[in-house]
C-alpha cells in the first residue's frame, strides 16, 4: 500500500513537472509565431473565433446577473451593518479578482479544452502529426501555439468584458431600488478599483489560459493508436485542467494576500 501510494505520488509529481516543461516549450514556440505560414495565422483566428467570440454572449449575461446579484446581496446586508459603501468593494474583489476570472476559466475549459484534445487526439489518430514532422513541421510551433495563444488571449479579453458588465449592469437596477444617482456609483466604484486588484485579475485570466491550452494541447498529443482513446484525451484534458486552475488560483490568491 505504501509503496502504491509513492508511486502515484511520484508520477503525480513528474505529470506537473512535465506540463510545466510544455508550458515552457509553447511559450518558447509562441514567441516566434510571428515567423509562421498562413495556415498558423488560420488556427489562431479560428481559436479566437470559437474561444472568445462565441463564447462572448454567455459570459456578458453571467456577468451582468451575477454583478446585480453580488450588488444586491451587498446592499441588503450590508446597508443594515452601516456599510453600505462596503458593497463596492465587495463587487470588485468577487467580480474582477475572485470570482470572475476562475468562472471563465471553468466555461472556456467545458467549451475550448475538449474540443482542442480532441481535435489532436484526432490528428494523431490518423498520423497526421507523423505527417508534419515528416516534412520538418513542428507539430507544436504548428498546431499547439495558435490554440495556445488564441486561448490565452480569449480569456484575457473575456475577462475585461466580464469585469465591465459586472461591475457596470448593477448601476441600472439601483435606479429602481436606492436614491443613488448613476453619477455618484461610478465614483464609489472607481475608488473602490485598487491596481492591485486589476494585476492580479489579468495575470489569473493569462495563467488560467495557458493552463488551459497547455493541458487540451498536451493531452491531445497523448494518446495511442485506438480510437476509442479520443474520448479519454478530452476528460484528461478537462480534469486536469480543472486541477491546474484550483491550484494556480489557491497560489496567486495566497501570494497576493501575504505580500
Amino acid at each position: 500500500m505504501i509503496t502504491a501510494l509513492g508511486q502515484s505520488v511520484r508520477q503525480r509529481v513528474t505529470d506537473f513537472l512535465y506540463m510545466i516543461g510544455y508550458l515552457g516549450k509553447l511559450i518558447t514556440a509562441s514567441f516566434f509565431f510571428a515567423k509562421r505560414g498562413k495556415t498558423a495565422r488560420k488556427i489562431l483566428t479560428m481559436q479566437l473565433l470559437f474561444t472568445y467570440v462565441e463564447a462572448l454572449p454567455i459570459c456578458c449575461f453571467l456577468a451582468a446577473g451575477i454583478g446585480t446579484s453580488i450588488f444586491m446581496i451587498g446592499n441588503t446586508f450590508l446597508t443594515a451593518f452601516g456599510q453600505g459603501t462596503l458593497k463596492y468593494n465587495l463587487l470588485v474583489l468577487l467580480i474582477m479578482r475572485e470570482l470572475g476570472p476562475i468562472l471563465l476559466a471553468f466555461i472556456v475549459t467545458a467549451r475550448s479544452a475538449t474540443a482542442i484534445a480532441t481535435e489532436i487526439s484526432t490528428m494523431v489518430i490518423r498520423h497526421e502529426i507523423e505527417a508534419y514532422i515528416a516534412v520538418g513541421i513542428d507539430p507544436i510551433s504548428h498546431i499547439a501555439a495558435p490554440r495556445f495563444l488564441g486561448v490565452t488571449f480569449s480569456l484575457f479579453f473575456l475577462n475585461i468584458y466580464f469585469s465591465l458588465f459586472g461591475l457596470l449592469c448593477p448601476v441600472l437596477i439601483i435606479q429602481l431600488i436606492s436614491t443613488t444617482s448613476i453619477t455618484d456609483y461610478i465614483r464609489n466604484l472607481f475608488l473602490a478599483l485598487d491596481l492591485k486588484i486589476i494585476v492580479i485579475s489579468i495575470l489569473k485570466s493569462i495563467v488560467f489560459g495557458m493552463i488551459i491550452s497547455g493541458s487540451a494541447t498536451l493531452y491531445g498529443f497523448n494518446v495511442g493508436r485506438a480510437s476509442t482513446e479520443i474520448p479519454m484525451a478530452g476528460l484528461r484534458a478537462v480534469s486536469k485542467a480543472f486541477l491546474y486552475i484550483i491550484i494556480a488560483d489557491v497560489f496567486i490568491t495566497v501570494l497576493s494576500y501575504t505580500l
